[in-house]
């Protein structure tokens, strides 16, 4: 079991009620489908939401196919959320 928790290290998505200059969420969790990630705390919402600060990490990865996924958390140094096939791709995501 890790005892690492991922930060969210940079978020480009403008169109996110968490992001104001980076990802303001508690935590996030990424989602997605086969071989590919997103960010399933995406809200597409001109609301602000979230902290003051940003302080975000990954609370949770359903990616159980990703290299950084150990037991259901990720293990990756830190997480990039960006555009890609959605608009809030998990940019760190690596198939294994």
């Amino acid at each position: 079991m890790t005892e690492h928790i991922a930060e969210v290290s940079a978020c480009s998505v403008g169109s996110c009620g968490f992001n104001h200059d980076g990802c303001t969420a508690f935590g996030i969790t990424i989602g997605g489908s086969q071989d590919h990630a997103s960010c399933a705390t995406f809200i597409d919402t001109n609301a602000m939401g979230g902290l003051p600060k940003v302080l975000a990490h990954v609370g949770a990865c359903q990616r159980s196919e990703c290299v950084h996924n150990n037991n259901l958390m990720c293990e990756a140094h830190d997480v990039r959320v960006g555009p890609g096939r959605e608009a809030a791709d998990c940019l760190t995501y690596e198939h294994a």
